[in-house]
């Protein structure tokens, strides 16, 4: 009997997997902070756009200055918010690059061991399939020798 399969690199294959899942984790983070981000921006966007839009005056009614110069302020403040998110958002970007590339290079040293695995494992069957045929072909020749009928002859070179 022909010993079972095993892989000697089996805790280095599970070790890669855990790597590989702890990337899409991490992946999955900087996605949801770069989303955080992006629907940041686009409120302080629409905010802004509110506030541009509340600037504008019915025909013929006074202006009020403190208002106008509140409403200006603002803007500013908003204008300063939003291209300080908009550079988050272009930092979470660039950090959901990097977690892809961390991604796909755990993804690869991990497919590379589970191809090996394969690889080993067809070696294994193949060189139990050729032991079996060793084992059965001795088997065939034992009992033809043994089958009344067979003389042992010399052959003469």
């Amino acid at each position: 009997m022909a010993a079972r399969f095993r892989f000697r690199l089996e805790s280095l294959l599970k070790l890669r997997h855990s790597l590989e899942q702890a990337a899409q984790r991490a992946l999955a983070r900087t996605l949801e902070l770069q989303e955080q981000a992006r629907a940041r921006c686009a409120d302080l966007q629409r905010s802004q756009a509110e506030t541009i839009e509340s600037r504008s005056m019915p025909v013929a009614q006074a202006v009020d200055l403190e208002r106008w110069r509140a409403i200006e302020r603002f803007l500013l403040v908003l204008e300063r918010r939003l291209a300080a998110a908009k550079e988050q958002l272009q930092e979470a970007e660039a950090q959901v690059a990097a977690a892809r590339r961390e991604l796909m290079a755990a993804h690869r040293a991990h497919l590379m061991l589970v191809r090996l695995k394969e690889r080993r494992q067809e070696q294994h069957a193949l060189e139990v399939l050729r032991e079996e045929a060793r084992d059965m072909d001795e088997m065939a020749v034992l009992r033809y020798r043994i089958s009344p009928g067979f003389q042992a002859r010399e052959v003469q070179p």
